[in-house]
């Protein structure tokens, strides 16, 4: 249980779901965590379980709509632990299946400002602190959404596209730097992101759950946390600028 050890990770959307297990797996793993989120009680109760379990990991508040918020997160992780080696961008929310004619620009940007631009953000502030040091590793976290057309609203949709698209331009271009970007897309994962969607539309939602009936089954955060692991350890060396579909084989047909 040592693939980690000696690094520093920053976990957004890390008090629930996919960013917990993420979290709790790469302490276990040895790394040192920033725990980070909108909901600090419970990014808190993510820390608990870390050091209940011989871990380190510390709680910051943060809005990743907010500059501030996403730079704050790295800072800490160099003042608490001294550096920075893996950034997780696993905040996002989902868009009540939107279609384009009913959208809004409120939730266009809402949606974008979420799971794109803080995901822009926070690699931006990473790249100069990776590159001084020698290396990093980023992890985003796209979709099943982010590689095909209808699985969410034209939001969602268009906000998990751009993921992957940065992704690998990220990867491509920071690689002689021995920097790595690379993406994870889930199909569906038993998560609380569906609380985030509250007043589904009813023809987008009809229209984008069409294909659901192929998907073999639900997912578990801990499934995608050990795809996350391995993208973050040095099995993983020679992994760069792809998306990694985990998601039992839905996608496949």
């Amino acid at each position: 249980m040592d693939k980690l050890v000696g690094k520093v990770a920053v976990v957004t959307g890390a008090a629930s779901g996919m960013g917990k297990q993420i979290s709790i797996l790469y302490a276990k793993e040895g790394a040192k965590v920033i725990v980070a989120d909108l909901n600090l009680e419970a990014a808190e109760k993510t820390v608990e379980e870390i050091k209940a379990a011989g871990g380190e990991g510390r709680a910051i508040v943060a809005n990743v709509m907010k500059q501030e918020d996403v730079e704050n997160i790295i800072d800490q992780a160099i003042e608490v632990y001294g550096g920075l080696d893996i950034l997780v961008n696993n905040a996002g929310i989902m868009d009540n299946f939107v279609p384009v004619a009913e959208l809004t620009d409120e939730l266009w940007d809402r949606v974008l400002a979420i799971n794109t631009t803080g995901v822009m953000r926070a690699i931006r502030k990473a790249v100069p602190i990776f590159e001084k040091a020698g290396g990093g590793v980023i992890v985003n976290i796209a979709s099943a959404g982010g590689l095909y057309g209808s699985r969410a609203g034209a939001a969602y949709t268009a906000s998990k596209h751009a993921v992957v698209g940065l992704t690998k331009n990220v990867g491509f271009q920071y690689a002689t730097k021995n920097i790595r970007c690379n993406a994870i897309a889930p199909g569906a994962v038993n998560t609380n992101i569906g609380n985030t969607i509250t007043a589904p539309s009813e023809f987008g939602q009809a229209r984008a759950m069409i294909g659901m009936g192929v998907s073999p089954r639900t997912g578990e955060p801990e499934e995608i946390a050990k795809v996350a692991l391995f993208l973050a350890s040095d099995d993983a060396s020679f992994v760069n600028g792809v998306v990694v579909q985990v998601d039992g084989g839905w996608t496949a047909y």
